[in-house]
């Protein structure tokens, strides 16, 4: 089993490594057939100030002058050894300029994505045992009414209740815990749906299979059956909707910061694209892309340690009766 998941794991590493430099590939090709010349755009804009001698530097940094596949070999060979290019609005590294941001970012979408689990949890576990007249029935739309509320109608309610009203926070000081936290509501309430949404049908399942039936026969109480042969299964394929939501995570994280008045990649990419700084707007983007596909490389990896069940060699995964192995 350890050789075969070493195997199993190798594969999907190198693939992840070439989904990443496809996606560097193509973000080039696509910003290189943008209209508009960056040199005349950018660096020969009397605003900005380079000198002659500065923008000749970038030129030949960047191989402007020369073949289209020429600048992608360069631009490639630059990226393999982590060089993410010049601003050519700020003549900075990009490398520095995404290092000063990311970590607001990163604060942000990981406090969303954890927000998201505790609400998608605490719906999917309501849904199961609170009573119906408790309102069992109330919280099965909840991840309806989520995913149809934007998260910057969201933001924008709590800013004007718990900012405005009751002060809690101050949008002015939007990295303090309290103004990231409500950011992060904001953003993990819609995302919650998706998760929820996959949890609650997954545990209607489980708990309709004939292991729970006759794990309540001998006497296992609710919170055990919940939480010994029901959540396991269940999760599962939260592990997937939750890999797949990273994207969604990364984009609404660009709208909050906006909302909140943080200062994150949200802020670089709006300057980039009113500037035109195609280094920096190549690198976030392939930086979303090698998140995205990070994280989906880890739910590949960490899915066949949850299921024994499934089949490393990519056959489809074998079922077990779960009724001899249920005890109270």
């Amino acid at each position: 089993m350890n050789r075969q998941y070493a195997n199993y794991a190798l594969r999907r590493v190198l693939q992840a490594i070439v989904v990443i430099l496809l996606a560097y590939v193509f973000t080039f090709i696509v910003i290189s057939v943008l209209p508009g010349d960056p040199v005349t755009n950018t660096l020969r804009n009397p605003e900005n100030g380079f000198t002659e001698d500065e923008i000749n530097r970038i030129v030949a940094y960047y191989g402007l002058d020369r073949p289209v596949h020429v600048q992608l070999w360069e631009a490639l060979s630059r990226f393999l050894v982590g060089d993410l290019g010049v601003s050519l609005r700020s003549g900075l590294p990009v490398s520095r300029l995404i290092g000063e941001v990311l970590p607001s970012t990163l604060v942000l979408a990981s406090s969303a994505l954890a927000v998201s689990l505790v609400l998608a949890a605490a719906t999917g576990l309501g849904t199961q045992y609170l009573p119906k007249r408790y309102g069992q029935g109330l919280l099965r739309t909840f991840p309806s009414l989520f995913l149809s509320v934007p998260n910057f109608v969201i933001g924008l309610v709590l800013i004007n209740v718990f900012s405005f009203q009751l002060g809690l926070f101050r949008v002015i000081d939007s990295e303090a815990p309290l103004a990231t936290l409500f950011a992060a509501v904001a953003l993990g309430i819609p995302v919650s749906a998706q998760v929820a949404e996959v949890l609650i049908a997954n545990l209607d399942h489980e708990a309709r299979q004939e292991y729970a039936s006759v794990a309540r026969s001998r006497g296992l109480g609710q919170t055990r059956l919940f939480l010994r042969h029901l959540l396991k299964p269940s999760s599962l394929p939260v592990v997937t909707v939750v890999a797949l939501t990273v994207g969604e995570l990364l984009g609404g994280a660009l709208i909050t910061e906006t909302i909140f008045g943080r200062t994150g990649i949200g802020s670089l990419v709006q300057r980039s694209v009113t500037t035109q700084d195609l280094p920096v707007l190549q690198a976030v983007v392939t930086l979303a892309a090698v998140v995205f596909v990070v994280v989906n490389l880890v739910a590949d990896l960490v899915y066949p340690l949850l299921d024994p069940r499934v089949r490393l060699g990519g056959t489809q995964p074998v079922q077990r009766d779960r009724t001899a192995v249920v005890a109270p």
